[in-house]
């Protein structure tokens, strides 16, 4: 048998943080078609108006970036505990989760990685949250606000091989992201339940499935059990007496 048990992993703020920064990746993302694909997505009338809101979406996903990184390296300390992979992890943690998502969990197969608030990601998640948020989110912020002011240097884009070199490396990070956005949703999926991944970005707690002992009542008091040996003296000394 198997029951659920509660676990607060998600703090207010990192909870804040996600859903502003998911609105704002979202957002970019739609602007960005218009912005890329002029003759074929009107979304948000003019051309101008798609830059401007790309623009702003654009500022308030790098200040929600630079929060997040002030929570989790200033407040919570816990940056490279939770986003930084062990040897452990590496080893034999990333393969054997990516086995139970391509092949245990369409088995039934359980999660080899329980989630605890020390250590809320499995190594994949780790991986791919240390490249995400370290790697491809500072660089299309700096990528874009280079390009948001990018009169100033235009003889640096000269050099290099011209402006259309950072709009190329923009937009295939941006790429990334929107790949990134649908397999995130998708794994979200994964729980349990459908949704019992999602609930811990509205209320904090997320539901554990735990597998019960052999016989055992979620909730009762473990039965004590005699040795056989034990058993044994016992029968003999009442005989004896």
């Amino acid at each position: 048998m198997k029951h659920t048990e509660q676990i607060y992993l998600t703090p207010m703020p990192v909870r804040i943080w996600h859903w502003l920064n998911a609105f704002g990746i979202v957002t970019l993302c739609v602007t960005a078609l218009q912005i890329r694909f002029p003759d074929y997505v009107n979304i948000f009338g003019t051309y101008k108006a798609a830059i401007r809101l790309h623009n702003t979406a654009g500022v308030v996903v790098s200040i929600s970036y630079a929060l997040w990184l002030i929570y989790y390296m200033f407040v919570a300390r816990t940056m490279l505990k939770l986003y930084v992979p062990t040897l452990e992890d590496i080893k034999s943690g990333l393969f054997r989760q990516a086995f139970f998502y391509f092949f245990y969990y369409f088995k039934g197969g359980p999660n080899p990685h329980h989630s605890t608030p020390d250590s809320k990601f499995n190594p994949l998640q780790k991986a791919s949250y240390l490249v995400i948020m370290f790697v491809l989110l500072p660089l299309v912020v700096f990528s874009g606000y280079v390009l948001m002011y990018v009169a100033p240097l235009r003889e640096i884009f000269i050099v290099i091989g011209g402006i259309k070199t950072l709009v190329s490396v923009h937009y295939l990070i941006a790429c990334c992201f929107c790949a990134f956005l649908f397999v995130h949703i998708y794994l979200a999926t994964l729980g349990h339940t459908p949704f019992a991944h999602f609930k811990p970005m509205w209320n904090g707690w997320e539901e554990e499935e735990v597998e019960d002992e052999l016989g055992a009542i979620p909730g009762a008091e473990p039965v004590p059990v005699t040795e056989p040996h034990a058993a044994a003296r016992h029968s003999s000394t009442t005989e004896t007496a």
